[in-house]
């Protein structure tokens, strides 16, 4: 399978916003749907590629956030990342992917934006979103 490549219905993010989504301090919360409709959130690192429109989230197949998105295809999920009263919520369609190739580029972005390889369980997946929805304040 072949690595995401530059998609122009990307949603435009102002410099702002980028920086902030790049600061290797910040975690954030990653909401997703539990098969009974109620909320999921739960602390996460993540990273985002503007390029592609792809925000990544390295986790296993067996946690609740990959299980409430393999329960229901095509699912919405929210990343909001908080600093005081600055924050930026990205937004879209999320899917778990197996692709090893795509793992590491979740690997790769991780270790740069964080300074430090994530831990590697054997069950590893990436859950990428594609973004279609920036919100922010005060950035």
């Amino acid at each position: 399978m072949s690595l995401p490549q530059h998609d122009p219905a990307a949603p435009a993010v102002p410099r702002a916003v980028e920086d902030y989504l790049h600061d290797a301090r910040h975690v954030a919360v990653f909401t997703t749907l539990r098969p009974d409709g109620t909320l999921h959130a739960a602390p996460v690192r993540f990273t985002w590629e503007a390029a592609s429109g792809l925000a990544r989230v390295l986790t296993v197949a067996s946690s609740r956030k990959a299980r409430n998105l393999l329960a229901a295809p095509g699912g919405r999920a929210a990343l909001c990342q908080v600093d005081g009263f600055a924050w930026a919520t990205l937004e879209g369609t999320a899917t778990v992917v197996t692709d090893p190739a795509r793992i590491e580029r979740g690997v790769r972005l991780y270790a740069k934006r964080y300074w430090s390889a994530p831990p590697a369980p054997a069950d590893r997946v990436v859950i990428e979103i594609a973004v279609d929805r920036v919100l922010s304040l005060n950035l």
